[in-house]
């Protein structure tokens, strides 16, 4: 009887813990947040744990480059816009992992500079400590599509 109720139990906690994950809100005020830091502009990703940078300088405007790398964004599955627009010069992605759903945020921001436009983006996860390089591997594979169109 005691092993029956324990199997129902962690049965139970186990999809509550996965209801929690997909379910809880994403306040875009916490996530679409500035990114603007005094990070030099190296155009290379520096993870660090559960995080990844990623800062460079492009030659075209704000608005031309975040168009371009929302519909990079946008393009695989379980990746939607959380908050901002290539207008408003600040986009926040949620993209989804396949079995549990754990989001991770990515928001990217593009400012004027007299060198050139600078990309600044920031990937993190919500819920643990390590994402096992996740971030670190989508923030490369952005960039990498966007300065080959």
């Amino acid at each position: 009887m005691i092993p029956m109720f324990l199997a129902l139990l962690a049965v139970v906690a186990t999809a509550a813990f996965a209801a929690y994950v997909r379910l809880a809100p994403s306040d875009p005020g916490r996530w679409n947040t500035d990114l603007l830091t005094d990070r030099a502009a190296d155009c290379a990703v520096a993870a660090a744990e559960g995080s990844a940078r990623f800062a460079c300088l492009y030659d075209m405007p704000p608005e031309t480059l975040l168009q371009r790398l929302d519909a990079i964004a946008l393009a695989p599955p379980r990746t939607m816009r959380l908050a901002g627009d290539p207008a408003s010069g600040r986009i926040t992605w949620v993209t989804r992992s396949a079995l549990w759903g754990f989001p991770d945020y990515t928001t990217a921001q593009a400012t004027s500079t007299p060198q050139g436009t600078r990309l600044d983006l920031y990937a993190r996860l919500r819920f643990g400590r390590s994402d096992m390089g996740v971030n670190a591997a989508r923030l490369t594979d952005w960039t990498a599509q966007l300065t080959l169109r």
